[in-house]
Formats: structure tokens, C-alpha cells, sequence
């Protein structure tokens, strides 16, 4: 898998001395381990080639991700649901992001944000009540997104990207489609090089600014 992101191995590197820094002073800290998952993951997807099965890469990607915003909660003891908690993650990503990562890469890649918002497929409403009417308004958050940019509304294309991407990921995992299917293939094209380009700059926002941020109890901690 390629594209104008940095390797596994490059992103290791960079990580490299505050993970040292961490685990010195806490053998099992969390954002160790939430790194460790995710680029594992991550690492499995980058070993696909450009075109190599497409339904997993889409997977390892969203299990990459899911491992950095996955809460623990405390009081049902039980993973917290996964919307509140990759839009409270990115929130908090984009409150740190010193550099300029997340509003980086949503700039380079606004045509693969257009051409997310503007299928039909990847829309919730839509799948409300198929037909050309839903496939029409459905597409209204494309023209919502031109104002999203001129305002600088990270937090808004963020979050209607990432929903979006979200239900491809469910249809997958939760057996809602065919392995290899001819229908996802063009949605999934679009998937996947995104949730690469936001994985890579969420990772440079944690790696860069983020070492020391309470991400929440972790899931399933590592035991012995």
C-alpha cells in the first residue's frame, strides 16, 4: 500500500524516544500500547498491495483507529460506544494539533473528502429509504463541506467523513456485504486512502503533541 504518508517504520522512529520516555516511567502506559495496536494494524494493511484485497485493508485500518479512540467504561465495564468516542478522540486531537497535521492533510485531500460526501452509498440517510430522491439530498453535505472549508470547520468535515466511512466499516464487519463485492469496490477506493491519510496525521498529532495526554482507560489492558 502506498501513498504520500510516512511508513509504519518511519512513524515507529519519530515515536521511538517518547515511548522510551514512557515506558520508563510507566512499564504498561496506555498510550504506549494504544500506539503499539494501532501500528500493528496498520503495519498488516501497509503489507497489502494497492489493490490487494480491499475488504481487509478497510478492516486493519478501522482496527488501527479504533485502537487510539477506544474508551474503557468504568461503570458498565464494557467499551464505550464508538461514535461518542472517536468524535470526542478527534476533538481532542484537533484541540492539540499545534502543527497543523489534521487541517494539512483535509486541505491536500479535499477531493477525496467531495468524493465521500458525494456518494450515495456511504450515506445513512440514504440507506433510510433507497431511491434517486434519498441518493439526490443525500449528497448535501458535499455542498455543505465547500462552506465547512472556507470556514475553517475542521471539527464539521471531520465528523461527516468520518461517519460516512464509519458505515462502510459496519456494513463490513457486521456481514452486510460480499467479500471481493463489485458493489463497495469505488466507496471502498475512496475509504481507505482517507482513513490512511487521517490515521497518519492523527498519529503525528499524538506522536508530536499528544505523549502525555490522558486518552482514557484503555480497553483490555495487556494482564502479566
Amino acid at each position: 500500500m502506498s501513498g504520500d504518508w510516512l511508513t509504519v517504520h518511519a512513524l515507529r522512529k519519530r515515536w521511538k524516544p517518547h515511548k522510551e520516555r514512557l515506558q520508563a516511567a510507566y512499564p504498561n502506559h496506555p498510550t504506549v500500547i494504544r500506539l503499539h495496536r494501532a501500528l500493528s494494524w496498520l503495519e498488516r494493511c501497509e503489507a497489502c498491495g494497492d489493490g490487494d484485497d480491499l475488504d481487509l485493508q478497510m478492516v486493519c485500518l478501522w482496527i488501527a483507529f479504533n485502537g487510539l479512540y477506544g474508551r474503557w467504561d468504568t461503570d458498565r465495564r464494557e467499551p464505550q460506544p464508538d461514535r461518542p468516542c472517536w468524535r470526542q478522540f478527534l476533538d481532542h486531537v484537533l484541540a492539540i494539533d499545534q502543527t497543523g497535521h489534521i487541517r494539512g492533510m483535509l486541505e491536500a485531500q479535499r477531493q477525496l473528502v467531495m468524493d465521500i460526501l458525494d456518494d450515495p452509498y456511504l450515506s445513512s440517510y440514504f440507506w433510510e429509504d433507497p431511491g434517486d430522491v434519498r441518493a439526490g439530498k443525500s449528497k448535501k453535505a458535499k455542498f455543505d463541506a465547500r462552506t465547512w472549508y472556507l470556514d475553517g470547520n475542521w471539527p464539521m468535515i471531520l465528523d461527516r467523513v468520518v461517519e460516512r466511512i464509519y458505515l462502510l466499516r459496519c456494513q463490513l464487519v457486521h456481514g452486510a456485504a460480499t467479500h471481493n463485492s463489485s458493489l463497495n469496490r469505488t466507496s471502498l477506493r475512496r475509504c481507505i486512502p482517507m482513513l490512511r491519510h487521517l490515521l497518519n496525521a492523527v498519529l503525528l498529532v499524538m506522536i508530536d503533541h499528544g505523549a502525555d495526554e490522558d486518552w482514557g482507560a484503555m480497553c483490555y489492558p495487556p494482564i502479566g
